[in-house]
């Protein structure tokens, strides 16, 4: 598995619900909902995105956008526009005054705005991504990536725009993942392209001799790895891999081998209730008191205080009643 669908593979869209905006000018909408990972994709009309901190990017039919959470920012039809709708989190939409526009915005099934001449229409979703493993992606991305869809991109485009006024059994997992393919293109055609950062553990994959050292960390972070362990399966020898992966990564292979392992240590021990044993030999460790040595000395707390400080809550918008402040959403989608 390579770097991009490694960093993919867990966060997928999980009710990441998609919805359709329609907004006839003037409109502006303030985003405020904190959400980690945001996609747009705007279908026709026009859109000025304005990040707080950050250059205006003007978005045609055809661009998307990728917008790195928890950064507020605003979308309007013109710079310069009063703010006429505010999306909070748990899926709230008001006014500025904070007066509530669910049901006045409501325009259908997974749509809402307002219609009429001259319409913008645009294709959104978010993404939570929580987790150590997840924050790499994060960390990658700048605050905000445009691209023009590529071709190849269009189907997917397309079936989102069929699909998401769609109300039928499975929906959410349609639309989930026709929006990770959307995400996963976009992407894949930025960390190619010269644009993308010089993230030495992402570029070091396409190596030759460090791209399989770092595959196999991964796929075997509990393996008993050393360097000549891990020279030998890549078929070099111990000082050409030090070298090489300290030259294309920025540190040492067995350096990086002790982050991932806290890294994925870290999203088990939020994500289940596995024992820090249990979760200690998953990662390569051979007892709870060497994981919790290790995650101290790297991370400043002990593995149980991490998963008391870290387990995910339930937003205020899932379960039956999401959804509540956007029309037609289940998920705070703008």
């Amino acid at each position: 598995m390579d770097a991009l669908a490694e960093l993919l593979d867990q966060p997928r869209a999980r009710g990441a619900f998609v919805l359709r905006s329609i907004l006839s000018p003037p409109w502006s909408l303030r985003i405020e909902d904190r959400a980690p990972l945001t996609l747009v994709a705007l279908i026709r009309g026009h859109a000025w995105l304005l990040p707080d901190d950050g250059a205006p990017v003007r978005l045609e039919p055809g661009d998307a956008a990728i917008l790195r959470g928890p950064d507020c920012y605003t979308m309007a039809d013109e710079p310069g526009r009063d703010v006429r709708v505010v999306i909070h989190p748990g899926q709230r939409c008001s006014t500025p005054q904070g007066d509530d526009l669910a049901d006045a915005m409501r325009l259908g099934v997974r749509t809402w705005g307002e219609a009429g001449p001259n319409a913008t229409v645009m294709l959104s979703g978010t993404y939570q991504l929580d987790g150590d493993v997840h924050r790499r992606l994060l960390r990658l991305l700048p605050p905000v990536l445009t691209r023009t869809t590529t071709p190849a991109d269009a189907p997917f485009v397309e079936l989102l725009g069929r699909e998401v006024a769609r109300d039928e059994p499975g929906q959410e997992l349609i639309l989930d993942r026709l929006l990770d393919l959307l995400l996963v293109s976009v992407l894949r055609h930025w960390l190619s392209s010269a644009d993308a950062p010089d993230a030495g553990w992402y570029r070091a994959q396409h190596d030759p001799v460090v791209g399989p050292a770092i595959r196999l960390l991964h796929a075997e972070p509990a393996f008993p790895w050393t360097v000549a362990a891990l020279s030998a399966r890549v078929g070099v020898s111990r000082a050409a891999l030090a070298r090489r992966f300290n030259a294309l990564v920025g540190e040492g292979p067995m350096t990086y081998l002790t982050n991932w392992r806290l890294d994925v240590a870290a999203d088990l021990l939020r994500t289940t209730d596995a024992t820090v044993a249990a979760v200690a030999r998953q990662v390569g460790y051979g007892s709870a008191f060497a994981l919790s040595a290790a995650f101290k000395r790297v991370r400043g707390v002990s593995p149980q205080e991490h998963r008391r400080a870290d387990r995910p809550v339930q937003s205020p918008g899932a379960g039956a009643g999401a959804g509540a402040g956007v029309p037609g959403a289940d998920s705070l989608v703008v």
